[in-house]
């Protein structure tokens, strides 16, 4: 109390708080991993990268699967099947493809452009998963054709220079957020038919797969230079796909998926901070202003989902 007034703090919603720390922690994971996998292209072609790194992303997943199967048992509280063996491997390889179609030219991308570059515009999927959803006969408002504006604009500037001409890299990566666009949108429907990390493991391992028998073909595959990639390889697997994945399912259990897309976002941010830590990249000024844009565009494109948001609890 000061000079008569009362002041009350509101209880912190311990529930939400530990949800949005899983979030965040997500988007720092996902944002540094730009760095990874720019360095890794130093040593390994982009389809050997994905390849090996989805694998063992998918193996580091698979010991969840064991862990709630015993969990479930000990409970004594089977749970309802989800989907048949069929269902999930068709599912798995409809999610994987989209995800080696995205992954594939987002890491050719990284070879020609910046780390903090390829991390915004990777984020434009969140402005375009609606309007790809229009297709789907969902609605889109006015919020998201300005927040798309916005976007847009923000790429003009980050990627576009003199001749109207974009760099190539910044192109390469402008389209995989179009195949994680379409990978959102196929996992809102298929992930609640089926149990979900059975369903991350098969499409890590399609993705995998699908990488490594495209690099077979057009790039030199050797076990010397995996190993000398076991860095950036290694946080691109566990860290990338097996933690960060798992803290967004956990997550994303009682988040609103506005409130989530908009934290998950902030990987741009944590790209651009990668880069200039570990990879001395630093953006000028009509770069800086094209990713404010563009992140800009990426909260107004949400605006209207958040409307009335009410927190679980």
């Amino acid at each position: 109390m000061i000079s008569g007034y009362t002041f009350i703090v509101p209880p912190m919603n311990t529930r939400v708080l530990k949800n949005d720390m899983m979030l965040l922690s997500t988007a720092v994971i996902w944002g540094l991993a730009f760095a990874a996998q720019r360095v890794g292209m130093e040593y390994i072609g982009p389809f050997t990268y994905n390849g090996v790194r989805f694998i063992l992303g998918a193996v580091s997943i698979a010991p969840l699967i064991l862990y709630f199967n015993r969990k479930e048992k000990r409970s004594k509280q089977a749970k309802p099947q989800r989907g048949t063996a069929k269902q999930l491997f068709l599912y798995g390889a409809l999610a994987g493809s989209f995800l080696f179609l995205g992954a594939s030219l987002q890491q050719a991308g990284i070879v020609y452009t910046t780390a903090g570059k390829a991390g915004f515009i990777t984020g434009m999927y969140v402005v375009i998963v609606p309007f790809l959803g229009i297709f789907l006969g969902h609605k889109t408002s006015t919020s998201r054709w300005v927040g798309a504006v916005l976007s847009i604009t923000g790429l003009y500037l980050l990627s576009i220079r003199g001749g109207f001409s974009i760099a190539k890299g910044d192109f390469l990566v402008f389209l995989s957020a179009f195949f994680w666009a379409a990978h959102v949108l196929a996992m809102a429907v298929i992930s609640p038919r089926v149990d979900t990390l059975k369903l991350a493991v098969i499409q890590y391992l399609f993705c995998g797969v699908l990488s490594l028998v495209t690099a077979g073909f057009i790039e030199p595959v050797a076990v010397q230079t995996i190993l000398q990639a076991w860095v950036p390889i290694f946080y691109g697997s566990f860290f990338s796909v097996g933690i960060a994945y798992t803290l967004q399912i956990f997550a994303q259990k009682e988040a609103h998926p506005a409130h989530a897309a908009i934290i998950l976002s902030l990987e741009g941010i944590f790209a651009v901070v990668g880069g200039w830590i570990f990879l001395g990249e630093v953006m000028d000024f009509r770069s800086a202003a094209g990713c404010a844009l563009m992140l800009s565009g990426m909260f107004v494109s949400q605006a209207v989902t958040m409307k009335g948001f009410n927190t679980p609890g």
